[in-house]
């Protein structure tokens, strides 16, 4: 089919001409930090004056705006609110907030937020884009000595560089009021460190000795992580899907009393997490909230989602009571619980599962009760206490070589199976390997091979048959006694 293979190479071609553009941005965005303090253009729009004067006016505006939105997250403690912060701010002319932020905005605070800098920058290596949205480009790049890391900096063909652009014809001082997501996950990544959050290694604000981030031009230079793939993830054995449940109620715990208060993530996606070595982690924090809404009846606090609503209390102190809480327990629920919980979790689990499942979609728990539950839940999986029923002469069944493996097998598939080639599954024990064994009519053998998942529990590996033992000083092979074979001499 000829059209289709001109179609495919056209789709190949536009792809790598869509990358070279993204990562050419991406060079062009580090290597030529400005080296000048932000001013705005000298130059009028046809000599009118009164209009640009306008909309520099508008734009110094904007800037305030945001910096007043960062400024809060440097100086709260957890016990202050941004209520009285925020008295407390516009009946105090201290300088204190300019100092703290100039701090963030030229990279003058190195030495306690984070390791690398702008010449950790010099020298690498554009690898791929790993997204790009209204805001930021996201790009994978090697630094010199070989290290992946992940860089995100403003998006220069992006909507809102676009818009504001458009709006106030000044790309310089719109770049800067861009970069305020930026600069704002900076704080709040130093501010929330977490196993869950995305670690940040560094950042560069302006030219290679750090001076000029008032250009607008940052990057915050974060971890590797590789983005979360839902579909995938629907795939995989339960245990690793209850794992990122379990990561995300911790991560959601330690938000609900955060340095900064409980915090909201606005932007409650699978999009806004990666996983590193298995273990899941925030990386979007530009959208998170630590302020409280305030109230004066029940009424005012309603949380609107597509499908329910909820009324949570009104407190005395005037602010709906765990709002930002309950907000990202829902979201937990409906983006997360609902479609990698229930799926295959093993029979003794079901009830403690649906438990979760209840308590969280009608918000009737709170966080410290949802990773209590998920906390027992673990606890049993790795004690094998819920494999209690298994009748203990199972493994009786079948004869055990201890330091030996199997070669010329005949694989079967299972699902879900930690290999798409055949049935490998993770166990507590030999007896409920034996379990699984004796359950699948194609199964007449097992192994166990000592390797481990994050939970502690063995590796099994199921199959129909196999030609003959080799010796292996990491395996145990399990074979039905009636089709146990002679040991091979070769």
């Amino acid at each position: 089919m000829p059209g289709m293979g001109h179609s495919l190479r056209a789709a190949a071609l536009l792809a790598f001409v869509v990358l070279s553009i993204l990562v050419s941005l991406l060079i062009s965005s580090v290597q030529q930090f400005g080296a000048g303090i932000y001013h705005f253009s000298n130059a009028t729009v046809a000599g009118d004056e009164e209009e640009f004067a306008s909309l520099r006016g508008a734009l110094i505006y904007q800037l305030n705006q945001r910096r007043k939105e960062i400024i809060p997250l440097l100086l709260l403690d957890g016990e202050e609110t941004w209520e009285s912060f925020y008295q407390r701010d516009q009946t105090q002319d201290s300088p204190m907030d300019y100092s703290l932020w100039n701090e963030i905005a030229h990279g003058s605070r190195k030495a306690h937020m984070d390791e690398m800098d702008c010449q950790s920058l010099v020298d690498m290596q554009a690898v791929e884009v790993l997204g790009s949205g209204y805001t930021k480009l996201v790009v994978k790049v090697n630094l010199a000595g070989g290290q992946p890391v992940a860089l995100k900096l403003v998006n220069e063909q992006g909507i809102d560089m676009g818009k504001c652009v458009e709006d106030f014809k000044d790309t310089r001082g719109c770049r800067e009021l861009v970069s305020y997501k930026l600069k704002k996950e900076i704080v709040l990544l130093q501010r929330l460190q977490h196993p869950n959050v995305i670690k940040l290694k560094g950042h560069c604000a302006g030219d290679a000795g750090g001076r000029g981030g008032e250009g607008g031009k940052v990057t915050v230079i974060l971890e590797q992580g590789n983005p979360l793939q839902m579909i995938q993830l629907l795939q995989s054995p339960w245990e690793d899907r209850f794992r990122v449940c379990l990561d995300l109620v911790r991560l959601l715990h330690f938000l609900s009393q955060s340095p900064l208060g409980s915090v909201a993530l606005l932007d409650f996606q699978p999009r806004q997490f990666v996983t590193v070595s298995g273990e899941l982690k925030l990386t979007d924090l530009d959208d998170a909230s630590a302020e409280e809404t305030s109230c004066q009846t029940h009424a005012d606090c309603t949380l609107q989602f597509p499908h329910r609503n909820f009324t949570l209390p009104c407190s005395a102190k005037g602010v709906c009571e765990g709002l930002n809480e309950k907000r990202n327990i829902y979201n937990a629920y409906r983006y997360f619980f609902t479609y990698l919980l229930p799926h295959q979790a093993p029979s003794g689990f079901t009830h403690l599962v649906d438990h979760i499942m209840n308590s969280t979609g009608e918000l009737k728990a709170d966080i410290n009760h949802t990773l209590e539950a998920f906390e027992h839940i673990l606890l049993l999986y790795k004690s094998g206490l819920h494999l209690d029923n298994l009748p203990p002469s199972i493994i009786r069944d079948y004869t055990v070589m201890r330091g030996m493996g199997t070669s010329g097998d005949t694989e079967y598939r299972c699902w879900p199976s930690y290999s798409q080639q055949g049935c490998l599954l993770s166990v507590h024990s030999a007896r409920e390997a034996a379990f699984i064994c004796s359950s699948h009519s194609q199964c007449n053998s097992f192994t166990l091979t000592g390797q481990k998942t994050w939970t502690g529990r063995l590796l099994a590996s199921f199959r129909s048959s196999f030609s003959h033992l080799v010796p292996d000083g990491t395996s145990e092979v399990y074979v039905k006694k009636t089709k146990a074979p002679e040991t091979s001499t070769v």
